[in-house]
């Protein structure tokens, strides 16, 4: 008897000191688990007469009860006091102004592209995306760039390795498309190209589309009509344009399309022209049977042109007053 009363002095105690939900955990473990001590007080009694079972078998139950009830009563305890302590942690003044997540639009960029897929698309043009790590073949050889050109120098690309580089044109593409396919065919091939070099009207990142048909009797009329009807597209009018001689390593004869500004002032926006015989050799399609024309833009300066913006570094600075400016129909 004597024993009992002073076990459950020393359970009250030990209720009394535990802190955490965890040590409350491991007292009711101890005293009320399946082989804790009021169970082996219940399995000792076996050998105690009838009365004496009686006697302390309500002893030992009343004081189980008790406590049980003394651990639920301090688990809440312990409950309320964690509550409190996070609702003073995360408390927040309601009279404070609300934050506005402000939404965005379109990006132009992305748009401007998507408007370039669905004209091709509608001429029967693929669109593809390619690896903007590329490798010195496709992205120089391969493309008739001879080894001595600048556009292979450290200032102007960002090289990788010896033979490894963040692509400067969507071009490489032509290459592993004439490769992989066969004539006749007709492509896009939007994407993210690297060069070394930054100022108002150039950033290390741009977005290219170039394209390209492969096909038998393929002349630079067929070019001329294309680009002129994107042009007349895209702008939603007919604007002056001129086709300027120039030269490309992989394009014979190579053209730069240029088109009046709003300030009267010839901008350069694209080129193009014929595929050149070595090209077509470099990926085993006979000049003699097939030709073929391409031509490349760049996505930032027509949609620079075409909403009247002065800075290309507008497009990569995420202010969310310059995109909210663009509506699209």
């Amino acid at each position: 008897m004597l024993m009992l009363k002073k076990l459950w002095h020393i359970i009250k105690n030990e209720i009394k000191n535990s802190h955490n939900i965890e040590i409350l955990d491991q007292i009711k473990v101890k005293y009320l688990g399946k082989n804790g001590i009021f169970n082996n007080y219940m399995k000792n009694l076996k050998s105690f007469s009838f009365e004496e079972k009686k006697k302390y078998g309500v002893i030992i139950n009343t004081i189980k009860k008790k406590t049980i009830s003394k651990i639920n009563e301090k688990k809440t305890e312990l409950n309320e006091s964690i509550l409190k302590k996070r609702i003073q942690k995360e408390k927040i003044d309601v009279s404070l102004p609300g934050r506005c997540i402000q939404n965005g639009s379109i990006h132009p960029i992305n748009h401007s592209i998507n408007f370039i897929q669905n004209f091709f698309n509608k001429l029967g043009f693929r669109s593809v995306n390619g690896l903007e790590i590329e490798d010195e073949y496709h992205n120089f050889d391969a493309l008739n760039i001879p080894k001595n050109h600048p556009a292979r120098d450290n200032h102007d690309t960002f090289w990788l390795d010896e033979n490894r580089l963040l692509r400067t044109q969507t071009s490489t593409m032509q290459i592993r498309i004439m490769k992989s396919e066969k004539p006749p065919m007709r492509f896009i091939f939007p994407g993210k190209v690297y060069r070394n070099d930054y100022d108002s009207t150039h950033t290390p990142m741009f977005h290219q589309v170039e394209g390209l048909i492969v096909d038998k009797n393929i002349n630079f009329s067929h070019l001329k009509w294309i680009i002129y009807n994107f042009i007349y597209s895209f702008f939603n009018k007919k604007v002056s344009l001129r086709f300027r001689p120039s030269y490309f390593p992989f394009t014979t004869p190579s053209s730069e399309v240029d088109i009046m500004s709003d300030s009267k002032k010839w901008l350069e926006i694209l080129g193009c022209g014929m595929v050149h015989p070595l090209v077509l050799k470099n990926v085993n399609i006979d000049s003699n049977i097939y030709s073929a024309c391409a031509f490349g833009l760049g996505v930032e300066r027509i949609t620079m042109l075409r909403y009247g913006i002065s800075d290309i570094r507008s497009f990569f600075e995420n202010d969310l007053r310059f995109i909210k400016q663009f509506k699209y129909i």
